[in-house]
């Protein structure tokens, strides 16, 4: 060891610095940057954690904000599967999850992103929320999939307060190969629901499959948007 190497910050303090740096949004732009270089040059999953936090606010001017936040996605992936753990660490805190997100699907299976989101969504609730942003982005996320495991998790969203949320909900059920066993939930909506086109799309979905309505036939004949029938075995339909 010489002499110089005593003035040398441990690894850990030198996370914790340009950690520091990259965490505040009133930094000089160019520390921030030389601190995301610093800690992309360690491609460590403790690097990884202190680069995340860029992800959670934005700076002035535009440009520096974008530039930075490609830089640090850049980077984060660059570090390979060791990145993986704390990036599901911060999605499972993060407001937005659109970065997480992101990184994941370019450096986790398919199954672990399903797996990802699924965990999300089982943790979250349907009553009010002021800011639905996570639940939608989830919902979103998993409405573009189809996997065994999310039919059954989304199914319960089909009841929320939100109605974008509702939406998705459904869409991300009829998705499903499994969504036949839904069935009964999507027609109860049917007449529960206020949303128009909440109802076009379940409805919309029952006519492309021939599927009837079940025992909800009656209440659900009364509760049609204009433009739909439903046949003699309950089957909705477009009217001509």
């Amino acid at each position: 060891m010489g002499l110089f190497d005593f003035f040398k910050p441990s690894p850990e303090a030198a996370v914790a610095k340009h950690g520091a740096r990259v965490a505040n949004k009133r930094a000089q732009a160019s520390d921030r940057w030389e601190s995301i270089q610093a800690l992309g040059a360690m491609r460590s999953p403790e690097a990884v954690k202190a680069l995340l936090p860029r992800f959670t606010y934005y700076a002035d001017p535009s440009i520096t904000d974008g530039e930075e936040k490609d830089e640090a996605f850049r980077l984060i992936c660059a570090v390979g599967d060791a990145a993986v753990p704390p990036v599901r660490a911060f999605a499972s805190k993060a407001e937005s999850l659109s970065w997480a997100l992101k990184i994941l699907e370019r450096l986790a299976t398919e199954d672990e992103v399903v797996e990802v989101l699924v965990g999300l969504l089982g943790k979250m609730d349907v009553e009010y929320q002021r800011d639905p942003q996570r639940k939608l982005q989830v919902l979103t996320a998993l409405e573009e999939r189809t996997d065994p495991r999310i039919a059954a998790v989304a199914a319960r969203f089909i009841d929320d307060v939100h109605e974008t949320a509702r939406f998705h909900a459904v869409g991300t059920v009829l998705n499903q190969d499994d969504a036949d066993a839904h069935r009964e939930a999507l027609a109860k909506a049917l007449v529960s629901e206020e949303s128009v086109r909440i109802k076009q799309r379940i409805l919309e979905a029952f006519a492309a499959r021939g599927w009837d309505v079940g025992a909800a036939r009656d209440k659900v004949q009364k509760a049609l948007p204009p433009g739909f029938a439903l046949d003699a075995k309950g089957v909705p339909s477009k009217r001509a």
